[in-house]
């Protein structure tokens, strides 16, 4: 870090008015040198070539945007000094204020040649003081980390073999780039958040005013409760807090503090979309008749129940117990780190539309910027938001690392504390784990780190936001899934079978379920044309764990093998296709099974995100959506089971099936539950109904024997004489005959024989330019999916009963010109051949 003596000091980063904030966001430019060849822009060559840069961005961004960088086949870019340039107008003489919302990752800052501030971190924001001429130029010199990589730290107590190069534990920056097998080797280099100049002393600009604290909760009588803390350089005149129709002025204290706490009665209060509606209530701060926009919040209080035994975890929001389901987040785009509203809504939007509530940013990837939390609050999606620690034993004993760190994570739980989609602040990621399994005892494994500083700060500056300690945490060893926070590959990569999921005891999985899902053919034929498995690229873009020898699509392949009872070797060399098909669909229908199990009624299990929700490479990633956006078939499939009004199967064994009803949102549900079972897949052989209710927030089991009333072996476990049938469906369906919610048991097992199944499509357009198919056939038909390379299917990846016609919409893709019409394919895995629609 730079000294007082050779660098002015630099300012600490609260929040400012949006008026305070002008974005420097145009006329950069982008160069490179060898590592130390120039110390100041004056030691560049005159020669050096010269890029036009995109800001925010990044420099593997900028190099793509020209042709000579790409995620699939990277370079080293730490090892190289990088240079950003632009031209910033003023006045003459006027002070300035330059905000830096990130720098990746040792940065030199310079106006008009002289260097001003020094950045050691990528998380944290960054204000520097300068004086104007009227033309002004800035540089950002992007140092290499050759050096620092190698520097001396405190020893470590443990290695991980994570990452290759040690000296990231001293260094504030992502591990996204640095984690061989996990993703691309695509390093963070660059001023990847925005960059922004104010003049607060020039007239007519917005008051001078940096916001210390702003922060929403709920009191448990349904009082919003916001408060404000902030500073002025003036003093304010006629100031006032207002949200959702009530107002408070604010109280003026010494050097130039006010301060306000507003009481909302009654507020509407902030739901995850799956448990009610996520409301959300506009900020303002009003001084001297002016109206500053402070952004929007919602008001919700968040709690952690640890169960019986206190050896469980699971979220209240609201009071109301709530299963999490969802999935870990990574990065929208790994090569620009972008996050802007229109990088991230896709992403977000799919996850809300699968019935997702919760994502997890993990300590491997970085801290989201305003649009993905305002996007989340939005959508109603809560988020878990790890700091950014993860495998190591961090050098907190030195002093300069330690002020970074209270520096860094002050800010980001000040910046999150509006934001009523933040559910939990955690202290990174597999820290205790990797201590444990590399055999530590628990008296060696101590972190102040997690332990005091972090919850300490979280304590003081958000105290209504759960802390936990780490992912994985709890139990008699930190990984245990049977206590606490697990991380679960149970089922998954330890190739356990499906009944593991129960038999294991999840209380809640911090992450689980990781398969390296099969993209859809659009991307594959995009990405890797041909005969794909077997392009080597494809290998090349598997995900593993370093030291393993297996990968983790020889996790699907065992899961291929064992659910549709074919041999993946052959059958991908004699018939890739299928292979492909049968591959995107197994790895949604483990996840589906599983989580049908944990959120069934009795389950110890409180909630489950998967790994992950995103591709950062196309090909067959843990994404449940490929690199390009796309989501693939097995999130279909899962979304079948994450509804929040939901019918669930079971298989009891001798015990029959259990039909488990859920309802989760604050409404009774009233609905008749019909139990069916077919021969063939197409001759009824049982039919029974029974009216039920659904009272709000809750979950009831039927057992089918009961609801049959006389013994009838659904479950095929008595196994006396040959099966009656093959398939068995339960549904909810309510007063109008639609259907709330169904549920397919196979008895016999997937892959059915591929057969005339009598399906039909039909292409509906109620209104111009709304589209939709009506599916029915003749004979069930397993895992339907639809492909249009201009439209998405609302629903894809469903088993589909005879009889039962099924209306599925179109929505045009982002950027399809509105005369696109649909045209595409409608297949199912028993059926021989493929529908084609078009209008």
């Amino acid at each position: 870090m730079a000294s007082a003596a050779s660098v002015p000091a630099r300012l600490p980063a609260p929040r400012r008015l949006a008026e305070q904030l002008h974005p420097l966001d145009a006329g950069w430019e982008l160069s490179g040198t060898h590592a130390g060849e120039a110390a100041t822009p004056a030691d560049l060559p005159a020669d050096l070539d010269w890029l036009p840069a995109t800001v925010p961005g990044t420099v593997a961004g900028a190099l793509a945007d020209h042709g000579g960088f790409s995620a699939s086949g990277p370079f080293p870019l730490q090892d190289k000094d990088f240079w950003y340039r632009t031209e910033v107008a003023a006045k003459a003489g006027a002070r300035c204020r330059l905000r830096f919302e990130g720098l990746a990752t040792l940065t030199d800052i310079f106006w008009n040649g002289q260097r001003m501030a020094r950045s050691d971190s990528m998380f944290a924001a960054l204000e520097v003081e300068v004086e104007a001429d009227v033309r002004n130029t800035l540089h950002l010199a992007f140092r290499a980390l050759t050096d620092r990589l190698a520097a001396r730290l405190p020893r470590a107590r443990w290695r991980t073999q994570l990452v290759d190069q040690p000296g990231l534990r001293g260094l504030r920056t992502t591990l996204l780039g640095h984690m061989p097998g996990w993703c691309p080797e695509v390093e963070a280099v660059g001023p990847y958040r925005p960059v922004f100049v104010s003049f607060p002393d020039e007239a007519g600009r917005a008051p001078d005013i940096a916001i210390t604290q702003l922060a929403s909760t709920l009191g448990e009588d349904g009082t919003g409760v916001l408060a404000l803390t902030l500073t002025s350089a003036a003093p304010l005149v006629d100031a006032e807090l207002a949200c959702a129709g009530h107002h408070v002025p604010l109280v003026a204290g010494p050097d130039g503090q006010y301060a306000a706490t507003l009481y909302l009665p009654d507020v509407a209060p902030w739901w995850p979309a799956t448990h009610g509606t996520p409301h959300l209530h506009e900020v303002t701060l009003r001084v001297a008749g002016h109206r500053h926009r402070l952004g929007r919040t919602g008001f919700r209080r968040v709690e952690v129940d640890a169960g019986v035994d206190g050896q469980g975890f699971g979220l209240v929001v609201n009071g109301v117990p709530v299963f999490a389901r969802g999935a870990v987040w990574t990065s929208a785009d790994i090569l620009r780190l972008a996050s802007t509203p229109e990088a991230l809504r896709p992403l977000l939007a799919a996850a809300a539309g699968a019935g997702m509530n919760l994502l997890r940013i993990p300590g491997i990837t970085g801290y989201e910027g305003e649009a993905f939390f305002a996007l989340c609050d939005e959508l109603g999606l809560m988020v878990w938001q790890d700091f950014q620690f993860a495998n190591f034993d961090y050098p907190l004993a030195d002093p300069a690392f330690e002020a970074e760190v209270r520096r860094e994570a002050a800010e980001v739980i000040s910046r999150l504390c509006l934001h009523p989609s933040l559910a939990v602040f955690c202290g990174g990621s597999e820290m205790e784990q990797q201590a444990a399994m590399m055999g530590l005892p628990a008296e060696r494994r101590a972190q102040p780190l997690i332990e005091s500083l972090l919850p300490d700060l979280v304590a003081a500056l958000a105290p209504s936001v759960p802390y936990v300690r780490n992912s994985p945490t709890g139990g008699d060893l930190p990984f245990l899934p049977n206590a606490g926070i697990g991380h679960y590959y149970g089922v998954g990569a330890y190739l356990r079978p499906l009944e593991d999921a129960r038999r294991t005891g999840v209380r809640f999985a911090g992450e689980c379920l990781a398969f390296a899902n099969v993209p859809e053919p659009v991307t594959l034929e995009r990405e890797l044309p041909g005969i794909a498995c077997h392009d080597p690229r494809w290998k090349a873009r598997v995900p593993r764990d370093r030291g393993a020898g297996w990968d983790f699509e020889d996790v699907r392949d065992h899961y291929l093998g064992s659910l549709y009872g074919v041999e993946p070797a052959r059958l991908r060399s004699h018939d890739p296709e299928r292979y492909l098909e049968l591959s995107r669909a197994v790895t949604g229908e483990v996840m589906a099974a599983t989580f049908a199990e944990w959120r069934r009624a009795g389950s110890t299990c409180r909630g489950a995100m998967v790994l992950a929700l995103s591709d950062l490479l196309p090909g067959a990633g843990w994404g449940l959506i490929d690199a390009h956006g796309e989501p693939k078939l097995a999130l279909g499939i899962l979304s079948q089971v994450l509804a929040p009004v939901q019918v669930l199967i079971t298989d009891e064994g001798t015990n029959g099936l259990d039909i488990h009803l859920l309802n989760e949102t604050p409404a009774p549900v009233e609905a008749r539950l019909e139990l069916t079972a077919w021969r063939d897949g197409r001759t009824p052989v049982l039919s029974v109904a029974r009216d039920v209710l659904l009272p709000p927030r809750s979950a009831q089991r039927h057992g089918s024997f009961a609801l049959i009333g006389s013994f009838f072996d659904l479950g095929y476990a008595y196994r006396f004489g040959p099966p009656s049938h093959d398939v068995v469906q339960a549904r909810l369906v309510d007063r109008d005959g639609r259907t709330v919610s169904a549920a397919f048991h196979l008895p016999l097992g997937r892959g059915r024989p591929s057969q005339e199944t009598g399906l039909v499509c039909s292409l509906e357009e109620p209104t111009p330019g709304s589209f939709g198919l009506i599916l029915s056939a003749e004979r069930f038909c397993e895992t339907v999916a639809i492909r249009d390379a201009s439209f998405l299917a609302e629903a894809n990846g469903f088993p589909l009963a005879p009889g039962q016609p099924r209306r599925v919409s179109l929505t045009r893709r982002p950027g399809v010109p509105d005369t696109a019409r649909p045209a595409g394919t409608v297949s199912c895995l028993n059926g021989l051949s493929a529908l084609h629609y078009s209008a």
